[in-house]
């Protein structure tokens, strides 16, 4: 290839050894040494920022909680026209059904009232009984008497049957009004005419223990956190709809009152708290047993579908009170008397009628 003059004079003229030498001795600036933070210091600073974190929660949390219960703190009233009558050291609100036969009294279960008797009730009355349901302590409007536990609910049952005059009922207890029932036969046994278990085991086991963990639930967010339940449409609903299940009448605005005003009473909100400390009603499997001594009738009904129990309960609940075999309700869930009224009426007649006989 040839290289002409003008080649020659493009090309850069070849690096000078000694000026290279030269330049690489010429200082430079000093450039800022790379500082690792050690991993503690890191875990330690990321704690502060969490501490600090949770600490702006934890005001800003109080804050609104304190300011929601302040602006929510009104009580419901008692609806005017209800009937009391004085049960040992509790006024006792009840519903009466009829008026002649013989006497039923109809025990309610957990958060229920005596209004939650209102299908099955007037089913009963037509049979030829008087029907009573009362709100047991700590319950639905009936004056609230500490201690809320089932000693003093049965008691104040016995106490109940007294004051009325009632020869030798029928007692019907719901769920945990199962054990409320059983201990008052237990008490006075010639009292009773006969006990039903309905969709209950009486045993407090299960739902009935007792559990550390209300303790975490400290004010005001206790009180925040229950408002807040209660007063929800859906909640409540969704409640509802799965302990009654789809055949029950749905939930209009009277029915959601009916279930939520006896929790926003004077009083509601502290007894609340303390059953749910104490646990759902229930008795040891031994002192239950001694039902089966007792030579009254004793019955059993529980839905089929009723997923508060196990599906054993219904018959190992008989054998323990000394009952036949247990009545089981095709499809239906824990609120029997609400979605198989009709059901229940048939199996209070069958036990009445081997109480009478």
């Amino acid at each position: 290839m040839d290289v002409t003059a003008t080649d020659l004079l493009d090309e850069d003229p070849p690096e000078d050894p000694a000026s290279s030498a030269a330049a690489s001795t010429e200082p430079t600036e000093p450039t800022e040494p790379v500082r690792l933070i050690p991993y503690r210091s890191r875990r330690r600073r990321w704690l502060r920022r969490a501490a600090k974190t949770v600490a702006v929660l934890f005001v800003a949390s109080t804050f609104l909680s304190t300011a929601y219960n302040a602006a929510t703190n009104g009580r419901a009233s008692v609806p005017a026209g209800l009937t009391y009558v004085q049960a040992g050291d509790v006024s006792t609100r009840y519903r009466e059904w009829g008026t002649s036969g013989t006497p039923i009294v109809l025990v309610h279960g957990f958060v229920e009232s005596a209004d939650t008797w209102q299908y099955l009730a007037p089913l009963l009355a037509a049979q030829g009984h008087r029907v009573y349901a009362l709100d047991i302590d700590g319950w639905g409007y009936t004056q609230r008497v500490a201690p809320f536990d089932v000693g003093h609910q049965a008691r104040q049952l016995d106490a109940f049957i007294e004051a009325l005059h009632l020869d030798k009922p029928l007692l019907v207890g719901h769920s945990s009004g199962a054990a409320v029932a059983a201990l008052a036969t237990l008490d006075k046994p010639g009292e009773v005419s006969g006990v039903m278990f309905l969709d209950g085991d009486g045993l407090a086991t299960g739902a009935g223990q007792k559990t550390p963990l209300t303790h975490l639930f400290l004010n005001p967010y206790r009180t925040t956190l229950m408002r807040l339940a209660i007063r929800s449409d859906t909640i409540v609903r969704a409640i509802y709809g799965a302990t009654c299940g789809s055949g029950c009448p749905k939930l209009d605005a009277a029915g959601l009152d009916q279930w939520r005003r006896p929790l926003e009473v004077p009083g509601a909100e502290e007894a609340l708290w303390s059953m749910v400390n104490l646990g759902v009603a229930g008795l040891p499997p031994a002192r239950l047993a001694e039902l089966a001594t007792l030579p009254i009738p004793k019955s059993v009904v529980f839905g089929g579908a009723d997923s508060s129990y196990d599906p054993s309960s219904p018959q190992t609940t008989a054998a323990r009170i000394g009952a036949p075999a247990p009545t089981v309700i095709p499809g239906a869930q824990h609120l029997t008397s609400v979605n198989s009224p009709g059901a229940v009426a048939e199996a209070v007649a069958a036990l009445e009628a081997r109480a009478a006989g």
